[in-house]
């Protein structure tokens, strides 16, 4: 099995030159931390334009965090959401019992049929990992790498959500998916989440995980392959494009989406794709007795949060993730990692 790429952006030709003059001041101060050598990897795999737009809407996002622009809740950027959420679990004495939860991640396994997928890849696996926040919970991640270590598998996908908060420093994260990613069978293919900044993607691709930013690739069997598409987070910073990054992928052919959240969903339908894999719900982390979710964190059908789903001739997939975000703490909700086995029917 190889991978060649479905499309690929053209490098800028301002590399020899220091930053592209379309990387302006504002962008400059607005991402202070970045470094000139990350800025000057995003325009070569962006694009100039690209890399300036994306920067830009990703500083506008983090100056309304921190009260410099309009109102832009996320829950998770209320700084008092983690400690009420810890003290009440602790007076309900559910804490700890929760937060051992973190660790009991499930191996969850999905069987799928497609009259259209090519008989050569029939019985085809793809390991499905989503939502890790990798520095939230470091002994969770040390059993996903012992779960994922010995299992038989022919992709990876990684459906977002590397790091724990939505802004701020992210070296811990990629040390975290770097641990991680050493344990992963190639190829790896990844989608950024509504916590991730696409000040990562240098540092993902350069251990091995090819990053879809609305974009596709196509796998090769024989004479016979499938695609696998992949957009930008959206949800939260709704830089996505499905339209892009389906354009490469011909009438017919059997492909994928990745797609951090599931809310695209009637958008990657009437775009003819065949299955959609996503994450973001955590199943709602914290739920009642039943795995009924408290909240979802997503406009779409309840039905749609967690496990697999249909929609019109597409099948869905929806992760509740192998980590735990705003608290450590799962309830009624095991984290999960699930291996999907394609059947040509």
């Amino acid at each position: 099995m190889s991978g060649i790429g479905c499309k690929r952006l053209p490098a800028s030709g301002f590399l020899n030159e220091g930053l592209s003059p379309l990387l302006n001041e504002p962008v400059l101060r607005a991402n202070h931390r970045m470094d000139k050598d990350i800025f000057r990897k995003l325009e070569e795999r962006l694009g100039a334009l690209h890399a300036r737009q994306r920067l830009g809407i990703e500083a506008d996002h983090e100056a309304q965090i921190f009260g410099r622009g309009l109102l832009s809740f996320h829950m998770e950027n209320w700084y008092p959401v983690p400690s009420v959420i810890r003290n009440a679990l602790r007076l309900t004495g559910l804490y700890w019992r929760g937060h051992r939860n973190t660790e009991r991640i499930l191996v969850k396994r999905n069987d799928v049929m497609f009259k259209e997928l090519p008989p050569l890849f029939d019985d085809f696996t793809i390991l499905h990992l989503s939502d890790m926040h990798v520095d939230m919970n470091e002994a969770a991640m040390q059993r996903l790498i012992e779960l994922v270590d010995d299992m038989r598998y022919d992709l990876c996908v990684l459906t977002g959500d590397y790091r724990g908060k939505n802004f701020g420093p992210f070296e811990a994260t990629l040390d975290g998916v770097a641990r991680v990613r050493a344990h992963l069978k190639e190829p790896v293919y990844g989608v950024l989440g509504d916590h991730d900044t696409i000040q990562m993607v240098p540092g993902l691709e350069a251990m091995g995980i090819r990053m879809l930013l609305n974009e596709c690739e196509v796998i090769v069997r024989g004479d016979q392959q499938i695609y696998v598409a992949g957009i930008d987070d959206a949800h939260y910073l709704r830089v996505d494009n499905i339209e892009k990054a389906a354009s490469q992928i011909p009438s017919g052919e059997f492909s994928i989406l990745l797609s951090h959240t599931p809310e695209i969903y009637r958008q990657a339908a009437h775009t003819d794709f065949n299955l959609m894999l996503s994450g973001h719900t955590h199943g709602g982390q914290i739920c009642l007795p039943g795995s009924i979710p408290i909240i979802l964190d997503a406009v779409l059908p309840r039905r749609m949060g967690a496990g697999a789903w249909q929609y019109h001739n597409m099948a869905g997939y929806t992760s509740v993730g192998a980590g735990s975000s705003v608290v450590p703490v799962r309830l009624n909700c095991p984290p999960e990692i699930t291996l999907h086995r394609l059947r040509s029917g």
